[in-house]
């Protein structure tokens, strides 16, 4: 385990754990404000966050482990093995090494205590469960699996199974079903209340309309574990820009906005969803504005 990079807030120790990297979009694709000249006056180090060719970004897909306070905890699960996407072919049944470096990490499926999940897309909740014989079911069979209710609810409702949301559909019956079919799952209201001791879930919609980002309190420190509420280090140093996945730009702004005032006032730790490299930094303060140091 001496080439795992574990990070330290408070008393906590947390682990990425790697699904995939894609390197799918231009940074135009990802980001319609996208301008070059803008983008690489705010954000030098450019380079370090696109592809070879330097055309594609380059998005990590992951989960969080935590360790703390004698629970393992996972945020988010990844985007799984072996599920049909025919809308989204990058997750199409996939196979990759997501439990094997969790296993790497001295933890097995069953060693997971929660699983607290920010929103319910394709690539946060596909290893929520696996197949055996034909049949999904949980990849954490003693874990509480801890999401918000309205967002299970709004993609529940078949008003809202459109182009957009149609992954998440499926998703949701592969995925998320078969845990509250199993009475895994504890549905919340996102409120920024404490629902486990030292972790808060409060709302960061615009994404999707129920998004959440998640915070760890442990001893003088914390961690802000922000969800999809950015893709790309560039929206550290202009929030304005939102992702085509956001479902409402304006609202996603807003909700930026926020994760990054409290990872600055707090002097959180900040574990991103897509970032690459490291995937985990700070949001530092200058007279010009903010910038991003990866950790």
């Amino acid at each position: 385990m001496n080439d795992l990079q574990w990070y330290t807030v408070g008393d906590a120790r947390i682990l990425k754990i790697q699904d995939l990297t894609l390197a799918a979009l231009t940074p135009e694709l990802l980001l319609p404000d996208w301008d070059d000249a803008t983008a690489l006056q705010a954000y030098p180090d450019l380079s370090e966050t696109l592809d070879a060719s330097e055309t594609k970004v380059l998005l990590s897909v992951h989960s969080w482990l935590i360790k703390d306070r004698g629970r393992n905890i996972l945020v988010d699960t990844g985007a799984g093995n072996s599920k049909a996407r025919p809308a989204a072919l990058f997750f199409d049944h996939l196979q990759t090494v997501w439990l094997e470096n969790l296993m790497r990490a001295g933890v097995r499926p069953e060693d997971i205590d929660f699983v607290l999940l920010t929103h319910l897309h394709v690539d946060h909740v596909g290893w929520n469960t696996r197949l055996q014989n034909g049949i999904w079911v949980p990849t954490f069979p003693n874990a509480r699996y801890v999401f918000s209710r309205a967002e299970y609810d709004f993609f529940s409702n078949p008003a809202h199974d459109s182009v957009r949301n149609k992954t998440s559909f499926m998703t949701r019956i592969d995925s998320v079903d078969p845990i509250i079919s199993a009475d895994l799952a504890d549905q919340i209201d996102v409120d920024g209340s404490e629902v486990l001791e030292g972790i808060s879930f409060h709302p960061t919609p615009g994404h999707t309309p129920h998004h959440a980002s998640l915070v760890l309190k442990s001893g003088m420190e914390r961690a802000l574990f922000t969800g999809d509420v950015m893709h790309h280090p560039i929206q550290v140093c202009i929030p304005e820009w939102s992702a085509v996945f956001d479902a409402d730009p304006q609202i996603a702004i807003i909700s930026r906005k926020w994760a990054l005032n409290y990872a600055a006032e707090h002097t959180a730790a900040v574990f991103t969803s897509h970032f690459p490299m490291t995937s985990a930094g700070k949001v530092m303060t200058y007279d010009q504005g903010r910038g991003w140091s990866f950790l």
